[in-house]
């Protein structure tokens, strides 16, 4: 049995949809599904703590993993600083849940679920580990939690995004990505993955190779906010189609 808190890569490496990586999945998918029923059955007291106990889960998890790095010497601002996007979405996602600041939500809707499902999926920065190892249940559970906070306050609390914040995150991730683009450049990391692919298999391998694959990263972006937006999109045509003909 190996050390699962050790920094060593485990003798086999996480199976992506293996048996052991689809279970994780699975129990994730099954809490999402059970949104649909509880959010007739939870009051608002009930909404706000289980909220709040998903948002300190989610920071709890992203601290240890920074205790663990240190622990171990790896820590080092080349690939721990909290840049990528969802590292970045762990701390907003965890602001806006705890403060229920309903102007970030559509931050952590279009940007925590679009960013956190492929890492989830293909989780590269800790695949030389199997599960149970510490790093690798850390990456899914963070990335796990990363996409429940956002359902969780779409379907229980019945928030949604709009036209309009589809427009502003597209534009402000844009931003964003080139200022990493000149960070990495000074300092010498990868974040965004901009620099180069991650070593690890991604969906990102399918894409062509550096830099040709940025300009394609911006057109998957733009597909994956326009699929996360499908459904509040046919709602919207449904209620004008209906009010159009009781007119």
């Amino acid at each position: 049995m190996f050390d699962v808190f050790s920094v060593e890569p485990t003798i086999t490496q996480l199976q992506i949809f293996g048996p052991k990586h689809l279970t994780v999945i699975g129990i994730f998918v099954f809490i999402w599904l059970s949104f649909i029923y509880f959010r007739n059955t939870w009051g608002k007291t009930q909404k706000d703590n289980i909220r709040k106990v998903l948002a300190i889960a989610l920071a709890l998890n992203e601290i240890g993993l920074h205790i663990w790095s240190a622990y171990w010497g790896i820590w080092n601002i080349q690939t721990m600083l909290p840049l990528h996007l969802c590292s970045v979405m762990v701390w907003v996602t965890v602001y806006t849940a705890l403060t229920d600041n309903r102007s970030l939500y559509d931050f952590t809707y279009f940007l925590g679920i679009g960013g956190a499902l492929q890492a989830f999926l293909t989780p590269a920065d800790a695949i030389v580990y199997d599960i149970p190892h510490y790093r690798i249940m850390q990456t899914l559970i963070a990335h796990g939690l990363i996409i429940t906070i956002p359902i969780f306050m779409t379907v229980v609390e019945g928030l949604r995004p709009t036209l309009a914040s589809f427009k502003r995150i597209f534009i402000w991730t844009n931003i964003y990505m080139i200022f990493i683009f000149f960070f990495n450049y000074a300092i010498g990391s990868n974040y965004l993955f901009i620099a180069q692919k991650p070593p690890s298999p991604t969906l990102m391998d399918i894409l062509s190779p550096w830099p040709w694959y940025i300009p394609q990263l911006e057109l998957v972006a733009f597909i994956i906010f326009f699929i996360l937006y499908i459904p509040f999109l046919i709602k919207d045509r449904l209620e004008k189609s209906a009010q159009i003909k009781v007119i």
